[in-house]
């Protein structure tokens, strides 16, 4: 086997990079949340939800007006507690409870947040 020198190990990086660049401007667009499209255009808002998750009562719709919300919205409750969530530009959710895992749906977003608490109770989220 012939032995690896910086120049061999440039030249397999670069077909590698370039293997990599093909696939991805090959490969279809997938949007990341309900409601968004491939071309990044929003379509209604995500899913109204109302579900029993791990002995959890999780809850989203939209919301107008109230709370920490400014015009229209989206709100997600945990046991009738308002989870406090935000849609990054990329159209990801995160929680307060999951500042640092975002996820694709405020479904998850909820789920993510049941997980976390592990049983404990969401205290409410002072935003003002």
């Amino acid at each position: 086997m012939p032995e690896l020198t910086r120049r061999r190990a440039l030249g397999a990086a670069a077909a590698l990079a370039a293997v990599a660049g093909t696939q991805a401007a090959t490969a279809p667009s997938v949007s990341a949340a309900p409601g968004v499209s491939a071309d990044g255009h929003h379509h209604g808002g995500p899913e109204t939800f109302d579900e029993v998750y791990r002995g959890r009562r999780i809850v989203g719709r939209a919301v107008s007006g109230g709370g920490h919300h400014h015009g229209a919205g989206y709100a997600v409750f945990v046991d009738d507690v308002e989870l406090h969530v935000m849609q990054n530009a990329d159209s990801s959710w995160i929680s307060v409870v999951s500042h640092y895992a975002p996820v694709a749906t405020p479904r998850a977003a909820a789920r993510a947040a049941v997980v976390e608490l592990q049983g404990a109770p969401l205290v409410p989220f002072d935003a003002n």
